[in-house]
């Protein structure tokens, strides 16, 4: 997965995202100034920085013009919610711009997407005899290549990217078939039986019970 850094002044909203982070594979450090970004960034590879846009000292705006250069992915945290500020930020070179309060699995969605988007962290993932590879969109079973649909992938990418994270059905449509999606949520259960049976991992994909399914993966 990616090493990421999370710049938060507020610690409960920091410790809340790390943990999220932890629970799917990312590494992280922390930031509570707008100082302490700059030493981070001297002595380690980032892949992509959560910015809190409020921060002492310096504010998160202030921290993206004297970072823009590294080009590193940024997603912009905020309570901020004027268009004024939102221009401000994408014209600076803000990925992505996220309010509070939000939903983690969001915010754990629009990283992954401006990961997938910069093709930062890793390009795999491997799970006892399973090889996913995300740029080929490829599966391998015991190095040998399995036939999934493009929406079985799609939903498969969603578990391991979330993984140990229990998932609504809804949520699942949400993120793997897009906002749009008007049919009935149990067509993921069809499409889960399918990964369960191709994958061999009928004891990792867990039901749980009166919400969804969750991937079961030590990390």
């Amino acid at each position: 997965m990616a090493n990421l850094l999370v710049v938060e002044d507020e610690r409960a909203i920091s410790d809340l995202i790390t943990m999220n982070l932890k629970l799917v594979g990312h590494t992280y450090s922390k930031a509570y100034r707008g100082p302490e970004v700059f030493e981070i960034l001297e002595r380690e590879k980032i892949d992509l920085i959560l910015l809190d846009v409020m921060l002492p000292e310096l504010d998160g705006f202030e921290v993206m013009g004297r970072i823009a250069h590294l080009q590193i992915p940024v997603i912009l945290i905020t309570a901020k919610n004027s268009l004024a500020d939102r221009i401000k930020g994408f014209e600076l070179g803000a990925d992505d711009y996220i309010i509070k309060p939000f939903e983690i699995l969001e915010l754990l969605a629009r990283i992954n997407v401006a990961l997938r988007r910069g093709e930062k962290g890793t390009s795999s993932f491997i799970c006892d005899d399973v090889e996913v590879r995300y740029l080929e969109r490829q599966v391998l079973v015991n190095q040998t290549p399995v036939d999934l649909t493009v929406r079985e992938f799609e939903l498969l990418e969603v578990l391991i990217r979330n993984r140990n994270i229990a998932l609504s059905r809804e949520k699942l449509l949400e993120l793997a078939w897009g906002y749009d999606f008007e049919g009935d949520t149990r067509t993921v259960d069809v499409h889960i039986r399918q990964l369960r049976k191709k994958l061999g991992w009928e004891e990792r994909i867990k039901t749980i019970f009166k919400l969804g399914y969750r991937l079961e993966v030590q990390s």
